[in-house]
């Protein structure tokens, strides 16, 4: 949408709320003008994170300000019209018992709606801001060799560096990834929000990652908005092994000239990884392709991983054999009510999923995107481990 056409919509989404609080909040409490000028501050930054960068620089502090804004009003225009929602029944009701509505609920309300709008805002300011958690999920793989189980895949997801997430932020995940120990890394999309210049030294603490396979990366919708091509010579440039539909074969045990080649096959892992779903859209010849990321594959290693940013990517998964596919996009929805929006898009929102013969892992992301807010949605590191299914 063009700034202005937004600018407008912000502006009278929030002279709507303050004509349905303001007058019921001074009935109930002289300090209504807080939230008169929580309204102005509100609606004259959320636009600021979106302004062009050639037309005026923004500066940092007015980007967290416009971003903690949008957090704050989205739950704020929510509970909003939840209340006004419960006034229509109340009118309602009281229409069918012949009697006047009480007016308490209706001032009551109007100063209750931005403190639990404010209190769910530092709630998920705090959970967005402080360092995911490590989330461990056993996948159950039918028929898997001997020599494949326990292998550990940690899950980064979604991590969108970007105004509010930047060096230290990376750091920590950095750090907490280390010390899991895993086989290998994948890293699901997403990754960015922003180009190459402008974030560069905020990555760069993604080369110190540690794995016994090292590090794998696919593209999400978000790198292509940033610059998709510029991205990948540079997470190439710091060791990490970009997947564009294609794929690596992983030697997970020791491989001595006593072993046969049967297993050999059966101790090696077929990772692949595909563009994202939408990558045609910016360039036809990143045109997602599950089928095509494990061509030439060897037909005797049956166990096969694909990374696909978006869980759209799983029915040409499924039909293309793989076991797993791991995926992100969805942030589990971030924050209430935007998770009960996620299904009409992606056929998962988070965790583990069965499609056909195949398991699909959706991470709610490691960072966020946006407002420095999440509830309901915690961000993880996901630390996957293969196991045979019993």
């Amino acid at each position: 949408m063009a700034l202005l056409p937004l600018t407008t919509l912000v502006t009278l989404l929030h002279a709507l709320l303050a004509l349905r609080l303001l007058p019921a909040l001074a009935e109930r409490t002289p300090a209504w003008p807080v939230l008169a000028v929580l309204l102005v501050v509100s609606a004259a930054s959320m636009p600021l994170p979106f302004l062009s960068r050639r037309s005026w620089r923004v500066p940092a502090w007015l980007k967290w300000v416009g971003l903690v804004s949008m957090g704050w009003f989205s739950s704020l225009f929510v509970l909003s019209v939840l209340r006004d929602v419960l006034l229509l029944v109340q009118w309602a009701l009281a229409g069918i018992a012949g009697s006047a509505a009480d007016p308490t609920w209706r001032t009551t309300s109007a100063l209750v709606v931005p403190l639990l709008a404010s209190l769910i805002t530092l709630v998920g300011f705090f959970n967005a801001r402080r360092t995911a958690r490590v989330r461990r999920v056993d996948i159950p793989i039918a028929s898997l060799p001997s020599q494949l189980e326990g292998f550990t895949i940690a899950q980064l997801s979604d991590i969108h560096v970007g105004p509010t997430i930047r060096v230290r932020y990376i750091e920590r995940i950095v750090s907490a990834v280390n010390r899991l120990g895993a086989d290998m890394v994948a890293i699901t999309g997403d990754l960015v929000d922003g180009t190459v210049p402008e974030l560069r030294s905020h990555v760069a603490p993604l080369a110190r990652l540690k794995a016994r396979h090292g590090t794998f990366v696919v593209t999400g919708n978000h790198e292509y908005y940033a610059g998709a091509h510029d991205w990948v010579d540079e997470l190439r440039r710091l060791g990490l092994r970009v997947l564009m539909n294609e794929h690596v074969v992983l030697q997970t045990r020791n491989v001595s000239g006593a072993q046969t080649d049967e297993e050999v096959h059966e101790s090696s892992l077929v990772v692949a990884g595909v563009t994202d779903y939408t990558a045609a859209h910016f360039d036809a010849s990143h045109a997602s392709d599950p089928e095509g990321a494990v061509r030439d594959a060897p037909p005797q290693v049956h166990t096969r991983l694909l990374l696909a940013h978006q869980p759209r990517s799983a029915i040409a998964a499924a039909q293309a054999g793989y076991q797993l596919q791991i995926s992100g996009h969805t942030h589990g929805g971030q924050f209430f009510p935007w998770n009960l929006f996620v299904p009409l898009q992606q056929p998962f929102t988070a965790g583990l999923h069965r499609l056909h013969d195949m398991w699909i892992y959706v991470s709610r992301g490691t960072g966020y995107w946006g407002p420095p807010k999440r509830f309901g949605a915690p961000s993880e590191i996901t630390l996957l481990r293969l196991v045979n299914a019993p």
